[in-house]
């Protein structure tokens, strides 16, 4: 047999110009062999291709009758539409451009997860397929004739090709062959379509507190960039409408979330809450971006399971981040949920300014870096030292230079100087006004050797020492800025350890340490970091468990290890010269071929000047592991160790195959306190696949073996 290759036109008869402009581009046919009947009958046999436009025919036999102008296609038949529509059918008559026509026992897939298999498909001008007596699944279908798991039957069904959707006329919804309830009128989107107006995946929540209830979402497209979901909540104890409204501009984008709640728990109260976030890009690499935070109650995020945040932050920051310049505003409006905390007695009102810029003059060299903060921060409470306010003015200027010399040695050096002004109102324990001016000089060596070993294997070993010095005496002011130190790697090298200027460390003081790493190709890293403070006065500013106390701090000690095998080792800690820890916190997890498993530990000691009574002892577990390619498991766990009591624990179990997915949550929190009691919540949800934008290149598809 000869390949033949022709170019048709199928549409003989002569065409006026205009009627050619607008004429559908020829029709491609390639063929095992072609002929022509004494009928004027176009015959194309054996391994049949024809393409018209972004439709594809794949056949054994197509006629083509040139008097009627009609195709008659034998079958198998597979018409494919660009990616996500493809055509299975038994045989068919279509017109020439493939648009209109009836295909018998035909089966419509739509992007490669919807099945829609009918008796007969009438196509009408290409963008409606009209399905009678259809069988709708995204199940995988198996040829031992066992009905699939879910599937919507339907007297007919209507798919828009243009709007994307699907409209089904009396429509019965089965599982295996069981039906479960009857729609007479039903539309849903095709899984083409990224968003539409409609309801979204329901869920069902158990609580020991709101009982069983269920929640409906329901999308509202309202236009191609703003969108606005309501989910009714209802159970025996509450009525709840939760809201998500989003909308992205040209040059930015906001989202809000909140919930309007009227319950048992505080009967005849409206309760409720509004998250809310935004940003957008200004003239001049200006950037502006908002929070919101608020609730109606400490209780409220916690019981209904909204957020487990105990403190609530709205802020508006407009910022300029530059290679060589920085400059930032903000004002932040601070909230605390918890018992042992008086909001008018906390500086929940806080404005901030940043500008901070460096330079390279040449005639020096190094790096000239200058920095202005503003800072003011306010409490609402009108009492005595109980409602004080400060407000403050930090610069700083300061000139860095690093040398290497020709043996390996690194030398960074800094010299500088800061001035600060303070307003303090409200506490008549204080002076109202106060300023200094702080000179400041440090210098920092390190010798970086490197050895190189089999295999690739790199090592290396710094011994680093800082020897700084911080003019003047600390400003008779308070500390409502630097309660809590860190002593940390990054900070080491640092001239002052505090972490706002309303506290600078002063005099004479020395840092020694030692860093090592490993470097393999195969994957085998290590990091260690070993060092420690010494200092010409104690500062007694700093509290016993930040590890700087006395001339001689404690040694710090951090470090990191990662293989190739997925395992992940990381830690910090800081302990005395008898090997006492006043801080240790240790995280581990291990990637492997099925799952997940993580932990934590975090040992904090008691300390009365950092509000710490009892010491913080806490383990912190979770993970997920994969059973099969459709079931997955995961849990966690809190348990404190200091009242040998669990904090919270929680199990889930999720199933995924081609058509369906089903997540069973059960969370227990065992924390209580005068506005949170202990409860346990039980989430269950289940949602059909192929009604939606594909999310992913997943998978999970079942096998039709018993």
């Amino acid at each position: 047999m000869y390949r033949w290759l022709l170019i048709l036109a199928l549409a003989v008869m002569p065409l006026s110009a205009k009627a050619q402009q607008s004429a559908p581009p020829a029709a491609v046919l390639v063929a095992d062999q072609v002929f022509l009947t004494r009928d004027r009958t176009l015959v194309a046999q054996g391994n049949v291709e024809a393409f018209q436009g972004e439709t594809r025919l794949r056949a054994r036999t197509i006629s083509y009758n040139q008097t009627t102008g009609a195709l008659t296609i034998e079958g198998p038949i597979v018409i494919s539409e660009g990616d996500d529509t493809l055509i299975l059918a038994d045989a068919a008559e279509l017109d020439p451009d493939l648009q209109n026509g009836l295909l018998r026992g035909a089966r419509l897939i739509l992007n490669q997860q919807l099945q829609l298999a009918a008796n007969q498909i009438n196509r009408v001008d290409g963008r409606y397929s009209q399905l009678y007596k259809t069988a709708v699944t995204s199940c995988k279908v198996c040829e031992d004739g066992r009905a699939p798991l879910w599937q919507i039957r339907a007297k007919r069904v209507v798919h828009d090709k243009l709007e994307q959707q699907l409209y089904f006329d009396e429509a019965s919804f089965h599982i295996r062959n069981l039906p479960v309830f009857y729609l007479p009128r039903l539309r849903l989107p095709d899984p083409t379509l990224a968003r539409a107006t409609g309801f979204l995946q329901p869920s069902i929540r158990t609580t020991s507190q709101l009982g069983t209830g269920f929640k409906i979402p329901y999308f509202i497209k309202i236009g191609d960039h703003r969108d606005l979901t309501l989910t009714p909540y209802l159970s025996s104890a509450t009525r709840t409408l939760e809201f998500r409204y989003r909308q992205a501009f040209k040059s930015g984008r906001i989202q809000f979330d909140g919930a309007y709640t009227r319950d048992d728990q505080r009967p005849g109260e409206t309760r409720g809450y509004l998250f809310g976030v935004g940003r957008f890009d200004l003239a001049r690499d200006y950037v502006l971006e908002f929070g919101i935070e608020t609730t109606s109650d400490p209780a409220y995020l916690t019981d209904y399971g909204y957020s487990a945040k105990d403190r609530l932050t709205s802020q508006l920051t407009v910022s300029r981040a530059r290679r060589d310049a920085y400059v930032r505003a903000s004002i932040y409006n601070f909230e605390s949920l918890r018992d042992t905390e008086v909001n008018d007695e906390l500086p929940t009102i806080v404005l901030d300014g940043d500008y901070e810029r460096r330079m390279f003059p040449s005639g020096i060299g190094g790096e000239v870096r200058m920095r202005i903060q503003a800072h003011s921060h306010r409490r609402t409470s009108d009492t005595d030292i109980i409602g004080r306010d400060v407000a403050r003015l930090h610069g700083e200027i300061k000139w860095l230079r690093r040398m290497t010399f020709g043996n390996g040695l690194v030398a960074d050096g800094q010299i500088g100087a800061s001035f600060n002004a303070f307003d303090i109102v409200q506490d008549s324990s204080f002076a109202q006004n106060h300023s200094d001016i702080v000179p400041a000089a440090a210098l920092a060596l390190r010798y970086p050797m490197i050895r190189r070993g089999r295999g690739g294997v790199t090592h290396l070993l710094e011994p680093i020492a800082q020897i700084g010095w911080s003019g003047g005496n600390r400003l008779p002011i308070p500390n409502d800025e630097s309660t809590r130190v860190e002593f940390d790697e990054g900070n080491l090298l640092s001239l002052s350890r505090f972490p706002r200027p309303d506290r600078r460390e002063r005099h004479a003081v020395a840092a020694i340490g030692l860093n090592w790493s490993r470097f393999d190709p195969t994957g085998w890293d290590a990091h260690l970091t070993i060092g420690q403070v010494l200092r010409e006065q104690a500062d007694l500013e700093f509290t016993t468990t930040s590890g700087l106390a006395g001339t001689s701090s404690d040694f710090l000690l951090a470090g990191q290890i990662k293989t190739a095998q997925g395992l992940s080792l990381t830690g910090r800690g800081l302990f005395d010269d008898e090997f006492q820890f006043a801080k240790a916190e240790l995280r581990g997890d291990w990637e492997f071929t099925r799952g997940r498993l993580g932990g934590s530990y975090v040992w904090l000691d008691s300390d009365l000047a950092e509000d710490r009574t009892q010491a913080v002892s806490e383990i912190a577990l979770d993970g997920d592991y994969r059973i099969n390619r459709q079931w997955t498991a995961s849990a966690d766990w809190r348990f404190d160790v200091a009242d040998d009591r669990a904090a919270s624990a929680g199990v889930g179990l999720t199933y995924n195959n081609e058509c369906v997915s089903v997540d069973l949550s059960v969370n227990r929190r065992y924390s209580t306190s005068t506005s949170v009691e202990p409860s346990t919540n039980i989430g269950f949800n289940i949602g059909l696949r192929g009604f939606a934008a594909s999310n992913g290149t997943e998978r999970y598809v079942r096998s039709c073996r018993n």
